[in-house]
């Protein structure tokens, strides 16, 4: 059954009155009065509503309170375990999901509980609309600038062994076997002994991993015959090809081997792929089929974070996390920042100019991002920098993208464009004589000096200059700004090794960790002298009227006036008390 609390009706009594006024004030600056007063109403709890009955079958926990615990759970790295002690004994918790009882039913929470939330989050992507209201709301009330922004991407790992090839041919295969063995007992009966003892034996991870170098080519050899054998005995079988691991030892032959068909034995015979063939997006651990490998940085997840920051140290600004995506590791850079500015675009966070590294910054990205959403890519030029002489971006161009004038003064002959190519040429008598002939990009010809060139040539060459400038550069630092936060998002939250495997479960721990993180930075702000929430529907509006001299004195009479009640009620219990004792 649907189980709600209503977190916006005020407690008569204070659930927390027992805590000092030490205490009371320590947990009034940490994250859990944030938490609890600004965070915890905008989980999305309607949308859990799907996944229980309103009315039959035993009550849930209280879900905005489980949806609480998800979110601290990754915001202090913790295993459901620790967890699971934390909701039970930890005031700070009980202060933060506002759990005012002491009984089982308030404090209490199973493993099984917890797995349960966490798997209906990693399945629908629930994950997502928590991160999008936490922040969202922080950039509501704390007034976030959203207009600069900057991205930047930071390689994870999940909970997987890094194999080598050898071993990933063999940890494939033996999960294939011991699936079908499980599965089709009579199928995996008749396979040969020889073939299963060799992948199922309790020495079988031993056995490879000690391979010496000279034998590996050989035995990766073997492992690939072997890895075909089982894919041709068993591709006309409905019921293994439908199996999770089938499809895993089709999908290693595909990337790792090459089968050549024999036309006259209608036989197919196996060469394994040298290193520098096989493709990133490759299988790297049947345990966890998403993870992809970098050249770089190695096997498992990228995670693409996106964020504020504030070149002016006088103006205080809280710098927070506006996007963040979880993607394989083999996966481009490139292709990461026109989504993640539509993302925040949609939720009203999107930047007007966004500071990237260079592969995010390729031509493609600059022009879709100025013309289609109106926002500015300052990202360095990538290839070669032909700095020592002269380039486009020193000749006078028109407004159609002709070259009008030289570095030297001298105007072209005529001019030709095509559909994207432009072709200007200069009279050979100028170009002959001009002392700088060997630094121009203009190239000689029967009748004249031609510069040939397109308008993506003119775009780069006008950005390569600019990075030479003072203004660029002062610009640009603030990137590396982005080293840190990333460094934070690791450090406070453990993101770089995760304690789950695939793209789902990877995803719902880097997302909720971004949440949390901007939870820290909003509660550091806060706490800062002369900062505080300000609600933009209030701010500015009037004076706060509890200042006002006429309610103060109505607020002190109203006090004034309830303790005399209370007084005069305990005079009463007391003499009716006396009375019933001298009657008897």
């Amino acid at each position: 059954m649907f189980h709600v609390k209503d977190h916006k009706t005020p407690y008569i009594f204070d659930p927390f009155a027992f805590l000092g006024p030490k205490r009371r004030q320590m947990l009034d600056r940490s994250w859990a009065k944030l938490f609890r007063e600004e965070i915890l109403l905008e989980l999305p709890v309607k949308l859990l509503e799907e996944h229980y009955h309103p009315i039959h079958g035993r009550p849930t926990k209280e879900l905005y309170a489980m949806l609480g615990v998800m979110v601290l759970q990754q915001q202090f790295n913790l295993t459901d375990e620790e967890t699971v002690q934390r909701v039970a004994f930890d005031i700070q918790w009980h202060y933060a999901l506002n759990i005012a009882g002491d009984s089982d039913d308030c404090t209490y929470i199973s493993l099984k509980t917890l797995w349960t939330m966490r798997d209906i989050m990693t399945e629908h992507n629930l994950y997502t609309p928590v991160f999008e209201g936490v922040t969202d709301k922080i950039s509501r009330i704390l007034l976030v600038e959203k207009g600069l922004q900057r991205q930047d991407s930071m390689h994870i790992f999940s909970n997987m062994r890094h194999l080598g090839r050898i071993r990933l041919f063999a940890a494939t295969i033996r999960k294939f076997l011991v699936n079908l063995k499980r599965k089709l007992p009579e199928l995996f009966a008749a396979i040969s002994k020889e073939l299963t003892s060799r992948y199922l034996s309790k020495s079988v991870e031993s056995t490879f991993a000690g391979v010496k170098p000279a034998e590996s080519a050989k035995t990766l050899q073997s492992l690939g015959t072997d890895l075909f054998a089982l894919i041709t005995r068993f591709r006309d079988n409905a019921q293994v090809t439908g199996m999770s691991s089938y499809a895993l030892l089709v999908r290693l032959l595909t990337d790792q081997c090459t089968v050549n068909d024999d036309p006259v034995t209608q036989t197919g015979k196996v060469s394994v792929k040298p290193n520098k063939e096989v493709p990133s997006d490759s299988l790297q651990n049947p345990s966890d089929p998403d993870a992809g490998y970098s050249g770089h940085k190695g096997q498992g997840y990228q995670v693409q974070v996106m964020e504020t920051y504030n070149p002016n140290p006088d103006k205080k600004t809280l710098s927070l996390i506006t996007h963040v995506a979880v993607e394989s590791a083999h996966k481009s850079d490139a292709q990461a920042l026109i989504p993640a500015i539509e993302s925040t675009r949609e939720r009203g966070l999107g930047p007007s100019e966004v500071l990237v590294d260079t592969t995010y910054g390729s031509d493609e990205n600059c022009q879709k991002a100025k013309t289609d959403l109106q926002v500015t890519i300052v990202s360095p030029v990538g290839g070669k920098d032909s700095s020592k002489g002269l380039t486009l971006a020193d000749f006078t161009m028109s407004e159609s993208g002709e070259a009008a004038v030289c570095p030297q003064g001298h105007t072209p002959l005529f001019c030709k464009s095509g559909k994207d190519n432009h072709r200007a040429a200069f009279p050979l008598g100028a170009c002959i004589n001009c002392p700088r002939r060997t630094d121009c990009p203009v190239k000689a010809g029967h009748k004249a000096y031609y510069l040939r060139y397109n308008a993506k040539a003119i775009r780069l060459a006008l950005r390569r200059a600019a990075e030479r400038t003072p203004a660029w550069r002062e610009k640009y630092r603030f990137r590396a700004g982005m080293e840190g936060s990333l460094s934070q998002y690791d450090r406070r939250t453990g993101v770089k090794h995760l304690r789950v495997r695939g793209l789902p479960a990877v995803s719902f721990c880097a997302v909720i960790k971004a949440a949390a993180i901007n939870i820290l930075r909003a509660v550091a702000f806060k706490n800062r002298p002369n900062e505080g929430v300000n609600h933009p529907e209030t701010v500015n509006l009037m004076p706060n009227p509890v200042s006002w001299p006429i309610f103060q004195i109505i607020k002190e009479r109203c006090l004034s006036y309830c303790n005399n009640l209370l007084e005069r009620f305990y005079q009463l219990q007391l003499n009716s008390r006396f009375a019933a004792i001298y009657t008897f």
